[in-house]
């Protein structure tokens, strides 16, 4: 067969099936003259979305050439040492590879032989005869995988990538060619985390961030990808252009005229002879022409010129279509999320809420230094009765389930109120605010002084309109925490998800000698307009932190529930809080009243869960709360992440 022509993905190419990524109809452009042209593609040739042909994934064989060749000369010793591990950091072969014994070697050899002259089928045995004899040959196991990709056998190409991910976790390669293989099924799911680990892995490789701004984008994480891609642009990215055709779709989908002009723009200016490029062209002509005639009325009546992706009836920002993606974006469960966050740092819990074992050496001033972690869960939640907080639970009232399962022994349950509180407020200081500015901060300064205990709790004040800002950083002073609310200032559009994504790491990066609590209060109308990352992503932070969200909506008036207050509800929800509409600034003091009551009414468990791994997959957690025969409603975040990998010691 000929491998050029193959509809599997992870082949020589990787086909982008139409899914929205030709945004080649006049209409999508607020263009409504005239039909599509005939030469426009109705469906997306096969293209290289990153990686390199088939041909490139085997060049890796060619290492372990080398490699058996400078063994069987005796090289010298030094030199045979610096030249592994130049091989070791360009990604060619995992650590796991240079033990391979001369006949798996061999075998290996022999593959790359039969697979240069495209006989995929007779290339296996010798493979799987490399293996064999040496069964850590994680570059045997790619390139079985990759063989049995040539011969459509996908079912064992998974399998083998799989294993080679197990075998070596810090080899970007099983990771990229297994988000591949999934990206071939169109499961943008399953592939996008790992190609974030490929990502983390090889952060400067193009090729790699490339494939994952597709799997984004697949994903309708549009922002996301258009970060990704502008990554690729600042790295050297001969035959990566696709990158831009990515972005532009993403731009398109979020209506952003003038970022979908930027990115076709680059597109066909990078890759001229892109089978895609007449379709970049012809959408970047559309935008051209729609923004000299958005210019043209500009000046006509004085107002600031942009471009317009589709043409709809104005809409308020509460109900806007951005918002609306992001709700769809989140949905109703983060099973399928990864724990690999963009731009985020690791937790030393990974989501667990593990409390690490510290060595104090000395003052109880000095740096902490980590020693170990343990695999324990801790989650805070709330439990209400007809709206009312029930406090005086005993542990055999609860029920809790961990991936279904009951937990294997249950280390710790207390009231939260017993416990340290770590709390960051976060106040909205955009423009649109400005109205009844003054009164949430004599509100938010008075809540602060009650609910913070001197000598044990700790907060911080924060501001965010395009940015957070924060005006106190932690203490337990009440008069520096007042001051730190007297200097918000107002300015900006809304920036909510970057805010909570800050605040959590925030919080989750301040070193404790014990398990505490860690909330958000978030003081907002919740329509967010200038985020640079996506509402699923700021909830994946908060359950990588363990930080649970407390919304005050600054919304005026009832009225039906906008996508906004949807915004809010799930930030809050799915982290294990609430929120809170009082609809009116009169009554926001009495909101904070009704928070401060809910914070110190929870309750914290800790447990070691049943069957754990440390896989990084996504587990569920259900409790439920039962009193003199009455089923209760608990207030609990849905779950959390497993570490990836054991932590050194």
């Amino acid at each position: 067969m000929n491998r050029g022509q193959t509809p599997v993905a992870v082949g020589r190419w990787l086909a982008f099936a139409l899914l929205g990524l030709c945004v080649s109809s006049p209409a999508a452009f607020g263009q409504k003259t005239g039909p599509i042209p005939q030469t426009i593609p109705t469906a997306v040739p096969l293209i290289n979305v990153g990686g390199g042909p088939m041909d490139s994934q085997f060049a890796t064989l060619d290492f372990a050439q080398i490699l058996l060749r400078q063994q069987n000369a005796g090289n010298n010793k030094k030199k045979e040492e610096e030249h592994q591990k130049k091989l070791v950091e360009s990604g060619a072969l995992s650590t796991l590879d240079l033990p391979a014994s001369s006949k798996a070697v061999n075998e290996y050899n022999q593959a790359a032989t039969l697979i240069a002259s495209q006989h995929s089928q007779e290339a296996i045995p010798h493979l799987q005869k490399a293996i064999a004899a040496y069964p850590s040959f994680v570059s045997a196991h790619i390139g079985l995988g990759l063989a049995y990709l040539d011969i459509e056998d996908t079912a064992r190409a998974q399998s083998e990538f799989e294993t080679a991910v197990k075998l070596d976790e810090n080899f970007a390669g099983s990771f990229l060619n297994l988000g591949r293989l999934q990206l071939s099924e169109n499961n943008f799911a399953a592939a996008e985390p790992n190609l974030q680990r490929a990502a983390v892995l090889r952060p400067g490789d193009a090729a790699v961030l490339t494939v994952l701004a597709y799997a984004q984008n697949g994903n309708h994480e549009y922002r996301e990808a258009i970060q990704t891609a502008g990554r690729v642009h600042g790295l050297p990215h001969k035959g990566m252009g696709n990158a831009h055709y990515v972005a532009a779709v993403a731009a398109a989908n979020l209506n952003e005229g003038e970022i979908a002009q930027r990115e076709f723009a680059f597109f066909v200016q990078e890759d001229p002879a892109n089978p895609l490029a007449p379709t970049a062209r012809y959408n970047l002509d559309i935008l051209n022409r729609n923004q000299q005639a958005a210019e043209q009325a500009a000046r006509a009546s004085g107002s600031k010129p942009s471009v317009a992706l589709v043409s709809s009836p104005q809409q308020s920002l509460a109900n806007s279509d951005r918002l609306k993606a992001e709700l769809a974006g989140a949905g109703e469960a983060s099973g399928r999320e990864t724990s690999e966050t963009s731009g985020a740092p690791e937790s030393a819990s990974t989501a667990t809420s593990s409390i690490p074992e510290f060595d104090t050496g000395g003052s109880a001033g000095a740096q902490w230094t980590i020693r170990k972690a343990v695999d324990e869960v801790a989650v805070f939640f709330g439990v209400t009765s007809g709206g009312r907080n029930i406090t005086d639970l005993e542990v055999s009232e609860i029920k809790v389930r961990d991936d279904n399962k009951p937990p294997e022994r249950v280390l710790q349950f207390t009231s939260q109120s017993k416990l340290p509180l770590r709390l960051g407020l976060l106040i909205d200081t955009s423009g649109s605010v400005q109205p009844r500015f003054s009164f949430e901060k004599h509100a938010a300064a008075k809540f602060l002084q009650q609910m913070l205990n001197t000598g044990t709790d700790l907060g911080f004040v924060a501001g965010f309109s395009d940015t957070p800002a924060v005006t106190q950083d932690f203490t337990g002073d009440h008069e520096k925490l007042s001051g730190g609310v007297d200097r918000l200032t107002t300015s900006g559009g809304t920036a909510l998800f970057d805010a909570i994504s800050f605040g959590s790491w925030k919080l989750a990066a301040y070193p404790e000698r014990e398990r505490v609590a860690k909330v958000l209060i978030v003081v907002t109308d919740g329509e967010d307009n200038s985020s640079h990352i996506s509402l699923r992503q700021a909830i994946r932070d908060l359950e990588t932190t363990g930080v649970t969200v407390y919304a005050i909506s600054t919304k005026e008036g009832g009225g039906l529930k906008t996508e906004a207050d949807k915004v809010l509800q799930t930030l809050a929800e799915r982290s294990g809080g609430e929120a809170l509409f009082p609809g009116d600034v009169g009554t926001l003091g009495k909101s904070f009243d009704k928070l401060r009551d809910q914070i110190r009414s929870r309750y914290l468990i800790a447990y070691k869960p049943a069957d754990f791994e440390p896989d990084g997959k996504y587990r569920t957690i259900s409790i439920t709360a039962e009193k003199g025969g009455k089923q209760l409603k608990v207030h609990a975040r849905k779950g959390y992440h497993a570490r990836l990998e054991a932590q050194n010691p």
